[in-house]
């Protein structure tokens, strides 16, 4: 697939990363020489130094042959001018990186897919909606929900209290009346797809599937009990701060720190149910002050990933229930998991994740990635008649490195056995190691 990504930031860098990881070819445009000479020593993909906004340089592109056109630079208003001239000038679907809320109404994105922008995304907007999930389910680290939460993906972490330490999965699935499927254990640094025979231990951090009905009776089989959440502190002064309170603020006692005083005083006038205060969000005494130990949750999202970590470190130690730290750094990732932070966020995973089902073969229908797990969870649509419907699951030969979690046949959900058989326009959710993922792709496709 021959992809364009105008604008070399977090993001743009971020997403052709990953994407030059599945030998997709890649055209990277920027302004900022400094920037695309890092990117070439770095990455295997053709950088083009200039402003995508010009006809010439979409052309030394080679727009027209463009199967994928992604404006991810800073400003949303020129992303939205750059797609709207790749469609002019040829390129099959376009993508813009817009952060105004108004934009993603449903006739505003009507007006922009007929001007020539096929899909808006908005990093913020998309970390601000998992925040929210994540708070109404507090007592797991991750929950994905694919088709409204008809089949649920929640990740969780062994503890001391927890009582399946010791158990085999097998052991653990005769043992209840609920279906459920292990997908994925997180130990130390090592990615399993865990099989019947495969024993938990503390500390292991383990991600099964289920369905919606389940979700209270998997609480009580985790060991972890469901505590409401009341009241919650937003530390930091970001567009992310502030689109977060604004989603939360009316189910929530809602407290955000701002260290900066324009910036307090903007989020004050426009956040109409939210206590805004003006002070350090580094400082842990300023946090006890204002009310840290008394809080349900704690969620980190200042500039600064180190402050985040630390910030929710001692949040947690003051027993706040549960935490949230914004980390943009991938390499944190493992750390910040395995020295107690309850649950991290990355705004350009979550941004790259919606960006990949328009990469990915077959009819993609949603992608997830699991915290510091290197792998994927694909949400395929059945679309068309061919062998996937003439055989049950356990004649498919999928690859040893791939388990189907879930899946949703209208209102209905499964966790599928062996002997289950597909039908047309089923929602099938699989999970996928790297090296399992393109064969995964040929069977679905």
């Amino acid at each position: 697939m021959k992809i364009i990504i105008a604008g070399a930031g977090a993001v743009g860098f971020h997403l052709a990363e990953l994407l030059a990881k599945e030998n997709q070819d890649i055209t990277l445009i920027d302004t900022d020489e400094e920037i695309l000479d890092h990117v070439s020593t770095h990455l295997d993909v053709m950088t083009i130094l200039g402003d995508a906004a010009s006809i010439h340089v979409l052309e030394d592109a080679k727009i027209s042959n463009t199967d994928l056109f992604l404006a991810v630079t800073t400003s949303g208003s020129t992303n939205l001018l750059l797609a709207i001239m790749a469609k002019q000038r040829g390129a099959k679907r376009t993508i813009a990186r817009v952060n105004n809320p108004e934009y993603f109404e449903q006739h505003q994105k009507e007006n922009f897919k007929k001007l020539g922008v096929d899909v808006l995304i908005s990093p913020q907007l998309l970390a601000a909606q998992e925040i929210e999930r994540l708070l109404q389910r507090g007592s797991f680290t991750d929950i994905f929900e694919f088709e409204k939460g008809r089949i649920s993906i929640v990740g969780f972490t062994l503890d001391t209290t927890c009582p399946l330490i010791n158990k085999t999965i097998g052991e653990i699935d005769q043992s209840n009346d609920f279906t459920f499927r292990g997908i994925a254990l997180l130990r130390g640094h090592k990615t399993i797809i865990p099989r019947s025979s495969t024993k938990l231990i503390k500390g292991d951090h383990l991600y099964i599937a289920s369905v919606a009905k389940s979700m209270d009776a998997i609480l009580q089989f985790v060991g972890k009990q469901l505590q409401p959440i009341k009241k919650v502190m937003i530390a930091g002064g970001t567009s992310l701060a502030f689109r977060t309170a604004e989603l939360v603020q009316d189910k929530y006692s809602v407290s955000v720190i701002v260290k900066n005083k324009n910036r307090a005083k903007l989020f004050a006038e426009n956040l109409n149910n939210a206590l805004v205060i003006n002070a350090d969000p580094s400082n842990v005494d300023i946090l006890k002050e204002e009310g840290l130990e008394q809080m349900d949750a704690f969620i980190a999202l200042t500039v600064n990933d180190e402050t985040n970590i630390v910030t929710s470190l001692m949040a947690e130690h003051m027993n706040v229930y549960k935490t949230i730290a914004l980390v943009d750094n991938v390499n944190y990732t493992h750390i910040s998991q395995n020295i107690g932070v309850d649950t991290i966020i990355n705004k350009k995973l979550i941004a790259a994740n919606n960006i990949f089902r328009f990469v990915r073969k077959g009819k993609v229908e949603a992608i997830a990635s699991l915290h510091g797990v290197e792998a994927e969870v694909i949400e395929f649509e059945i679309h068309k008649k061919n062998r996937l419907l003439r055989n049950c699951i356990s004649d498919l030969r999928l690859p040893i490195h791939s388990i189907i979690a879930g899946v949703i046949r209208g209102d209905d959900s499964f966790i599928p056995s062996g002997d289950f058989l597909f039908e047309i326009n089923d929602k099938v959710i699989v999970f996928a190691l790297p090296e399992a993922i393109h064969q995964v792709e040929e069977i679905f496709k």
